[in-house]
């Protein structure tokens, strides 16, 4: 990762034999020029082509991937009716208004190997949960709600008619949207579509998302460091989080502090993938090429967003492709991927628009702030009674990677917003919303 440096020349000042006591303005990041969080989310989306191309595949491959139309359940879920218990199948008019009647047992249904008699007046059928209720029948009587003696039950009153049966089409009927066009297959998507034997369906191709780290600094997992070295860990977290998004990775590995390897790795990308995800090179160093490539390749807007971490940001066009720059500090990286790369990546997959999950959660202790940035400090959400508390992770500085394994949520801090105290409410983002 790259970071600039911001190290200026104070000049020196000559000692003075008293000192004058100077009084320090309260500390704020105010600054016109920067975007808000809400207007570079806005800017993004203006940029945005979703995918259009559509492939049809088997459902054991349907996991992650985005439906391309509107899918009709073709079968009623249950197709028949059936016992919501393990009991006996009976016709309601044998429910006694009171006392109890004794009534043969004639059979038994089971969950694939139905009764296939007819049940008449006096009888009953002995049936398992989700076995197919017997010609005849049209109530179900717990086992546990009835006495048995060989072949024959005796039942009592205060049952009614038609209780613990699953009727056809209860869950989905067939003809109706089973799944809309956008939505994102899960455990439970995949397991629907299997309850109504689909075996292929059509989704939207992978996105194709090219990404890689700049910095002489980096080092691959497993060799020794050397002096003032650092290994490559904003890859694994962008391959993780790109992972968790459902694309497909073409990973281009850590690029040197060099011209025209940036510049070769960037006409890589744009000829393979739709999406160009950088790490680090983005801010103000002597040494932060990317920025001077990107000036030379394409359409590439160099962002100051009021953010906290994250606060540079490169967004735009290299040919087709969308262009990312994100910061080289590795909270940053989460953060902006979270706040703007993955919302942009849902909906160029072809994903339907969701609103983000923001709950109300009560500060545990005093938290720091300073105004002037929209502040995305990491937390351990909790709770308890009923009611949701939260506390930092300790230090928010963005290069303490640590505090976003400890932690399942942002908490989110208002741009003019100063410190919080303890027992002040504040607005938290779970990551489960990342997932």
């Amino acid at each position: 990762m790259v970071t600039g440096s911001n190290t200026g020349d104070f000049g020196i000042i000559p000692a003075m034999k008293t000192p004058i006591p100077v009084t320090l303005p309260p500390r704020d990041e105010r600054d016109p020029g920067l975007l808000s969080v809400e207007q570079a989310q806005q800017q993004i989306h203006g940029l945005l082509t979703p995918v259009t191309a559509i492939q049809d595949i088997a459902l054991h491959e349907a996991f992650g991937r985005i439906l391309a139309q509107d899918l009709s359940a073709p079968i009623n879920v249950p197709p028949y009716a059936n016992s919501a218990m393990d009991g006996y199948a009976l016709c309601g008019s044998d429910i006694p208004a009171s006392g109890s009647i004794p009534l043969s047992l004639v059979g038994t249904s089971w969950a694939g190997k139905p009764f296939t008699g007819r049940v008449n007046t006096g009888q009953c059928v002995r049936i398992m949960t989700g076995a197919k209720i017997p010609e005849g029948t049209d109530t179900i009587v717990m086992q546990e709600q009835a006495q048995r003696l060989e072949q024959q039950i005796t039942i009592s009153s205060g049952h009614q008619t038609g209780q613990h049966v699953r009727h056809p089409g209860e869950d989905i009927r067939q003809g109706s949207v089973l799944l809309p066009q956008g939505k994102k297959i899960g455990a439970a998507e995949w397991g629907l579509l299997a309850s109504q034997g689909i075996a292929q369906l059509p989704v939207y191709q992978r996105l194709r998302v090219a990404f890689f780290s700049t910095g002489d600094e980096l080092r691959p997992v497993g060799e020794p460091l050397q002096d003032g070295q650092i290994y490559d860990s904003n890859r694994y977290t962008l391959t993780g989080m790109l992972l968790q998004a459902g694309v497909e990775l073409i990973d281009l590995g850590v690029i040197a502090d060099e011209l025209t390897a940036i510049e070769n790795a960037m006409h890589s990308a744009a000829k393979c993938a739709e999406v160009i995800i950088t790490t680090g090179g983005v801010s103000v160093g002597d040494a932060d090429y990317v920025k001077q490539v990107l000036q030379q390749l394409g359409q590439v807007n160099f962002w100051r967003i009021a953010m906290k971490p994250g606060k540079p940001l490169a967004l735009g066009k290299i040919g087709p492709a969308l262009f990312f720059g994100l910061p080289g500090n590795p909270v940053s990286v989460m953060a902006t991927f979270y706040q703007f790369v993955l919302p942009a990546l849902r909906a160029m997959s072809g994903e339907t628009a969701r609103q983000p999950l923001v709950l109300k959660a009560v500060a545990r202790a005093r938290i720091k702030k300073v105004p002037g940035r929209t502040d995305f400090q990491r937390g351990v959400l909790t709770s308890d009674n009923g009611k949701l508390f939260v506390d930092t992770t300790g230090i928010q500085a963005s290069h303490v990677l640590s505090g976003m394994s400890r932690a399942n949520c942002f908490i989110v801090l208002p741009r003019d917003c100063g410190n919080i105290e303890a027992g002040a409410e504040v607005e938290v983002q779970p990551f489960s919303e990342f997932l």
